[in-house]
């Protein structure tokens, strides 16, 4: 249902400026990529109504893309090899403060900085393939700032609304993002690439004007924006909104056993009577 809710209002907010509605494929991480997966969200969408441009973009198609622009952050000194597990980053996030909770930003726990100094200057040209490669935030974020009138912040456009109801011009500063998101991961080592970097690379190479997505994703969004900084890519428009909640205000979600489209429709529900359970306006 919270799929159906953002696809459904990123279509009607498209069809409302006369734009298109993309469809892309995130089929990066293959431990959860399968055809008739895929096969589901082509027949839910169609059934919903909604028609967009094909063929679709595969993530899987542009390994060679995010490699290169990798490769490129590298050379520049923006990145740094990481060799630490979840578990090691857990574990050192957590011993200056025994038995405190460690601090969690929008890629999970805040990264210590252990492998800080496996930066390019200090290991070589080349792209490491061993290790997972990190954003050295503290860099990235201050390069990509720029003057304004209450200093150098880093700023995006939001239509829609943050968890804590943040909208209009967005303004942040390097020292925020280094304190509360940190040096995220760019690059998995069994993957190549990450979110953060595909989608930004992949929304510049579609000419996506307005980004439609859950409230959930608003601070990873200031990562997204550094990354257009640094890599000189523009900035689209975001719209974060509302997550779709059960009737005990726990977000719906696939882990969850969240109930699927195919349910609905094989029950004799039509698109409207979805729209109409998450809050929409009926075709």
């Amino acid at each position: 249902m919270g799929h159906a809710y953002s696809a459904l209002l990123a279509y009607d907010m498209a069809m409302a400026e006369g734009g298109e509605f993309l469809l892309r494929i995130e089929d990066i991480d293959k431990s959860r990529a399968r055809p008739a997966w895929e096969a589901q969200i082509y027949k839910d969408l169609e059934w919903l109504g909604l028609w967009w441009p094909k063929p679709v973009m595969r993530q899987s198609d542009r390994l060679s893309v995010y490699q290169e622009r990798l490769q490129n952050l590298w050379k520049r000194q923006y990145l740094f090899s990481c060799t630490c597990s979840r578990r090691d980053v857990q574990e050192a996030a957590s011993a200056p403060q025994e038995g405190a909770a460690p601090l969690v930003g929008p890629d999970g726990i805040l990264y210590p900085g252990t492998c800080r100094e496996n930066r390019s200057f200090a290991i070589g040209p080349t792209l490491p393939t061993d290790a997972a490669l990190r954003l050295w935030m503290e860099r990235a974020a201050t390069m990509a700032g720029e003057i304004h009138e209450n200093g150098k912040v880093i700023s995006f456009t939001e239509t829609g609304r943050g968890p804590n109801g943040e909208t209009g011009l967005i303004a942040f500063t390097a020292e925020e993002v280094i304190q509360t998101i940190g040096d995220v991961v760019l690059a998995r080592r069994d993957m190549g690439t990450s979110y953060h970097l595909s989608v930004v690379l992949d929304d510049a190479a579609q000419g996506v004007t307005h980004v439609v997505r859950g409230e959930d994703l608003f601070e990873a969004t200031k990562i997204h924006v550094i990354l257009q900084r640094l890599l000189r890519l523009p900035t689209p428009i975001y719209h974060h909104h509302r997550l779709i909640r059960d009737e005990n205000g726990k977000r719906l979600a696939k882990r969850d056993d969240a109930r699927a489209l195919s349910k609905y429709r094989a029950e004799g529900a039509t698109p409207n009577d979805i729209r109409r359970l998450v809050g929409l306006p009926v075709a």
